[in-house]
């Protein structure tokens, strides 16, 4: 009976990994309304552990070239029900903020991708799954890869 059983698991383990590896956008709802769903596949890489991506969400605006600027709003990882796998999803992009130097009133506007405010939001590299954002529609969503040093450097003791 315990072989039966085990032998089961192992098919079905090996028929979900097959079906993901088919379509793997499987897993991953499409954008409700008023939303967009961005795709990222990302390079194999020989130690995935030395990485991580940055995601950058923000909206391009035509503003001065002096303020610095910053939207309201925060990047959240759901875990996609019977899945196991994250999804990120901004819900709301808030109001626009920003510093209020004085500008000339006949400067030329320039057009300037304007990013969410707060710490940069890191996340794990894994190549063997797509890294899927929902935002609103009208956002950008851009990223960084970040490497790591693969040797450690020790610290002084004082």
């Amino acid at each position: 009976m315990r072989t039966v059983f085990c032998c089961m698991l192992l098919l079905s383990v090996g028929i979900v990994n097959f079906s993901f590896g088919q379509d793997n956008m499987k897993a991953f709802p499409p954008a409700g309304d008023g939303m967009t769903r961005f795709v990222l596949e990302l390079a194999k890489q020989e130690d995935e552990s030395l990485f991580k991506v940055e995601l950058i969400v923000g909206k391009t605006v035509e503003l001065d070239e002096v303020n610095r600027y910053f939207f309201a709003g925060t990047l959240k990882e759901e875990t996609i029900e019977g899945w196991g796998f994250p999804k990120y999803i901004l819900k709301e992009l808030g109001p626009m903020a920003g510093t209020l130097i004085g500008v000339d009133p006949n400067s030329p506007k320039v057009k300037r991708f304007i990013t969410l405010g707060g710490e940069p939001f890191l996340v794990r590299y894994n190549s063997r799954l797509p890294l899927v954002v929902y935002v609103p529609e009208g956002t950008e969503v851009r990223y960084r890869v970040w490497r790591a040093e693969p040797n450690a450097k020790a610290m002084e003791k004082r």
